[in-house]
């Protein structure tokens, strides 16, 4: 025979606020990419960029400052257990391969984590913080980019130079900026969902002889972006592509100042 258990009104309102705060919590974390701000109390090295993605499959990946990396993970409540990891072979000097060890041994240390407002926090069993991360904004308004392949105009997509950087800096107030590879550009912007309209370019007036093939770069990259119609962010990564499909460029966040 089942017994009839009647808890106190307030018992049950507590529960149901744990749970609906848990899953809620469980949401939060997979629909950010997280960027690391502390390690062990400390900021990152200034020259690295860390980065945690957790899946709804289980599955978690980012980049540890060197290499890229990829585990799995699982979460009841506020409990987390991650790992083990697997990750690229890149080697780095040895402050950044250290940073990345001690990341990676942070990730499977941690037992309990906590989100609030933008910010994720990772506790080892004493409660002590691991590592905190604040949550990197997906949309396009407000972000940098770094250019590191374009359409040359001639059916290829080709990598941008060595020894050259082209850049992107899409404004909150729809304007584009950037540098060309020589030349400093700017245009608007304009979006709609995944849809993308940039204006003519206007560009400096400079000419750079160095390296060979510098200027004709610059003008097949700012021909090319005006062919955009489509974008799609990807955590760090970007593509623009036009109407009909073909990549106009791939772009990657920029982070640094």
């Amino acid at each position: 025979m089942f017994k009839l258990i009647f808890l106190p009104l307030a018992v049950l309102i507590m529960l149901l606020l744990s749970a609906c705060s848990s899953s809620g919590q469980d949401q939060l974390l997979t629909e950010h990419i997280w960027l690391l701000t502390e390690l062990d109390g400390k900021s990152p090295l200034p020259s690295t960029t860390v980065t945690a993605e957790f899946d709804p499959d289980g599955s978690i990946g980012g980049t540890s400052g060197c290499n890229s990396y990829s585990g799995s993970y699982t979460v009841e409540g506020k409990s987390i257990a991650m790992g083990p990891f697997v990750s690229t072979l890149m080697a780095c000097p040895d402050l950044v391969m250290d940073q990345e060890t001690r990341y990676l041994k942070a990730l499977e240390n941690a037992v309990m984590f906590q989100i609030n407002a933008d910010e994720l926090t990772l506790e080892d069993a004493d409660g002590n913080n691991l590592a905190l991360f604040s949550a990197l904004e997906q949309g396009l308004s407000g972000t940098a980019w770094d250019v590191i392949a374009y359409n040359n105009g001639k059916e290829a997509v080709v990598s941008v130079m060595i020894g050259t950087e082209i850049t992107a800096l899409f404004g909150e107030d729809g304007q584009l900026t950037g540098n060309a590879g020589c030349n400093d550009y700017f245009t608007s912007y304009e979006t709609d969902g995944d849809q993308i309209a940039i204006g003519l370019p206007g560009v400096t007036r400079k000419f750079c002889s160095e390296p060979v093939g510098m200027m004709e770069q610059e003008q097949a990259y700012l021909t090319a972006l005006q062919t955009a119609a489509t974008y799609k962010i990807m955590g760090m990564d970007m593509e623009m592509r036009t109407s009909g499909g073909a990549k106009v460029a791939s772009l990657q966040r920029k982070l640094a100042p």
